[in-house]
């Protein structure tokens, strides 16, 4: 079947779209662009782009409780092919502002999950080694 859209954006609710599109952009590259005071885009090098829209009364997911407010999406983002590539970017995106929520048994999943500045959870992924 032929598709009947394409994706335009991947947008994100946020308290602060100026500070969470800066965020992203140090993690993920590109420049983050005012459309308006309350709606910042970055065009991810390579990859979708991300919008961020003011929420004024914006409450954070929350993670991983799926009872209420569960994490309502999220973004793997790929972090290097060895442990040692994985934890400086672990390193970089905790300075950046994030938080950790998961990342025990790494060896297990190879993957840790965080919150970003908003609370949104995201995942680094380790790529694995062809």
């Amino acid at each position: 079947m032929a598709p009947v859209a394409r994706v335009r954006s991947v947008v994100l609710d946020c308290p602060d779209p100026q500070a969470l599109a800066a965020f992203y952009a140090a993690v993920v590259g590109g420049t983050p662009e005012a459309d308006e005071d309350d709606w910042y885009v970055l065009q991810v090098p390579g990859g979708p782009r991300l919008s961020f829209q003011l929420a004024e009364e914006f409450t954070p997911p929350e993670w991983p409780r799926g009872d209420r407010n569960a994490q309502q999406f999220h973004l793997d983002l790929d972090a290097g092919a060895t442990w040692e590539e994985f934890d400086a970017v672990h390193a970089h995106v905790l300075a950046l502002g994030a938080r950790p929520l998961d990342v025990e048994d790494r060896e297990k999943k190879d993957f840790q999950v965080y919150a970003d500045p908003a609370g949104h959870p995201f995942c680094l992924c380790r790529i694995e080694e062809p």
